[in-house]
């Protein structure tokens, strides 16, 4: 390392302007030398990068010819940068890197000298350097311990409303007062973002949180943003819920969810994660689906809290709360904003349209109602 890290801007100092096209070709230049292979960036992290560019900015670069940059040179350039604008771009090298595999050490060691020179540090570096080195169980050690849930305390449980987790991630299968409260949301008018929840769950034959073979508690968190933010629950839809949280939140630590479902549903760098989830490479790969993602990014970045805090958890919120409230209601009292038209021609979907729904969640939902003797409705979404 032959620099010395550019120190933080004081506040009066720092440039909050969003970046105009020539800054945005500059980081673009950064972001795209510290993650590129020695063969050149592969075709799928320059579409990757250019999407999430162009969602979060709306500017291009040409990310295929890039001139190489060294750290020090990078960071003197965002010099007046705050720790959160740097942290970002950080964490947008950190992505790029994360669907290569193999991720080459050299890769891992780049990235982190940018991290430096921009004084920057963020856990799941130590993720990205053990997946270069193969040391994928340490790596899943580290998703935990450096990643949002590094916090984990009892008191989080709270807006959970389980008992009894030790874990942040942990399955409880006999809490009847918890499945009560989420079958209980049936009873709600129609419309609210307690009954379109509940019936989220029976379109797909979903165990609710406290009954045998149900999804844990905070992992469940996230299927009020699926309806909330309208997304289907293939595995594409997936990536883009959980881009939508991860930018969300302005917790640095937050970065890991993306993180986490990248690394099981891309490289498979990760065999199993979040208590539910197991690994389904190649999805983020798939035509389209790169664009959906940045488009989540943006949709959770320009989203904000009931009281216009500029950012918000929606893993942390009591969801039960907000339960009786229309979902157009709290839709605007959030800020979400619409999909982009690439985004709906990429094919994003939400979970009562066609394709909102996977073929194995409509079988397996469909025979338990008939096995039940009762109608089956998936409210309008179709494999």
């Amino acid at each position: 390392m032959n620099f010395s890290p550019i120190p933080l801007p004081s506040v009066l100092d720092q440039d909050l302007t969003p970046p105009d096209g020539d800054e945005v070709a500059f980081l673009g230049r950064g972001v795209m030398w510290a993650i590129s292979p020695a063969s050149g960036p592969t075709e799928f992290q320059t579409l990757l990068m250019r999407a999430v560019f162009e969602a979060m900015t709306s500017h291009g670069f040409d990310a295929a010819s890039v001139s190489p940059i060294d750290a020090g040179q990078f960071a003197v350039g965002m010099a007046r940068r705050n720790a959160a604008f740097r942290t970002r771009i950080v964490q947008i090298m950190i992505l790029g890197a994360l669907v290569l595999r193999p991720l080459p050490v050299e890769v891992a060691h780049r990235i982190t000298d940018f991290a430096s020179a921009l004084s920057v540090d963020d856990g799941m570096l130590e993720v990205a350097r053990n997946f270069a080195v193969g040391d994928l169980g340490l790596a899943a050690v580290d998703f935990d311990r450096n990643g949002y849930t590094s916090d984990w305390s009892p008191a989080r449980t709270e807006a959970l409303h389980a008992t009894g987790l030790a874990e942040a991630w942990a399955l409880t299968s006999n809490d009847d007062e918890l499945a009560s409260r989420w079958e209980a949301l049936g009873d709600l008018p129609a419309g609210t973002l307690g009954r379109r929840v509940w019936e989220f769950y029976r379109a797909r034959g979903f165990a609710f949180p406290g009954r045998p073979d149900s999804a844990p508690p905070l992992l469940a968190q996230h299927d009020w943003v699926h309806v909330l933010v309208d997304y289907g629950t293939k595995v594409e839809s997936e990536l883009e819920v959980f881009g939508f949280i991860a930018r969300a939140n302005d917790d640095p630590r937050g970065f890991s969810l993306l993180a986490m479902v990248v690394s099981l549903f891309e490289t498979g760098y990760l065999a199993h994660g979040a208590g539910l989830f197991d690994a389904f490479p190649g999805q983020l790969s798939h035509e389209g689906t790169a664009v959906r993602v940045a488009d989540a990014m943006r949709r959770g970045a320009m989203s904000h809290g009931l009281e216009h805090e500029p950012d918000v958890d929606f893993l942390g919120i009591d969801w039960f709360l907000l339960a009786d409230r229309p979902v157009e209601v709290l839709r605007e009292q959030f800020g979400i904003v619409d999909k982009s038209p690439a985004a709906l021609t990429a094919g994003s979907v939400g979970p009562w349209d066609v394709g909102g729904i996977s073929d194995y969640q409509y079988r397996t939902a469909r025979a338990a109602a008939d096995a039940a003797g009762l109608a089956y409705d998936t409210y309008g979404a179709t494999p």
